[in-house]
């Protein structure tokens, strides 16, 4: 019999292919569940507390970031310098302020993921967490108001400002 050699790298062309963004947002919902199931109460804020350091390391990477651009670590560099390349599994708007940036999505894989697998419960716990922790990484004193979130208003928004800044309220 003759070797036979197969791209493992590759998807089979009439296959749709699993993005890394869904497969952390799965890997993340079954791990919170077994760690909620099992602990309660303290197993969640066990999982907040890890999404939590995770998100200030990472903001710490995106100052670093900005200082490599010869920027301050302000709102206004804030989304140019972050560490995540933006697929077309998300959709957002970004609306640049004195002081502040407003963010608001209209897609993404992270909550659409949780819904489709029915643990919005568990995606919170991520999604409550992560992005004030990235900004308190980047920049202490970078505050962000997580309003509206796709699991009760179809869609997230946010406001990124320094503190001192007046707060913004979405419509």
């Amino acid at each position: 019999m003759k070797d036979k050699k197969i791209e493992s790298n590759k998807i089979a062309d009439d296959l749709q292919p699993v993005s890394m963004y869904q497969m952390f947002a799965r890997m993340f919902a079954h791990l919170a569940k077994e760690v909620v199931d099992e602990f309660g109460e303290k197993g969640a804020e066990a999982v907040k507390r890890g999404v939590w350091k995770f998100g200030v390391e990472r903001g710490e990477g995106i100052a670093k970031r900005a200082f490599a651009r010869g920027q301050k670590n302000d709102s206004d560099n804030y989304l140019i310098s972050y560490d995540m390349d933006r697929s077309d599994e998300f959709e957002s708007t970004d609306t640049y302020h004195e002081g502040y940036v407003e963010q608001v999505f209209s897609r993404c894989v992270f909550a659409s993921e949780f819904q489709k697998m029915g643990m919005e419960k568990y995606g919170m716990l991520y999604c409550e967490t992560i992005d004030p922790a990235i900004a308190h990484g980047y920049n202490p004193n970078l505050k962000c108001v997580h309003e509206k979130h796709f699991f009760t208003d179809n869609m997230c928004t946010f406001c990124f400002r320094m503190e001192g800044c007046k707060e913004t309220k979405h419509e």
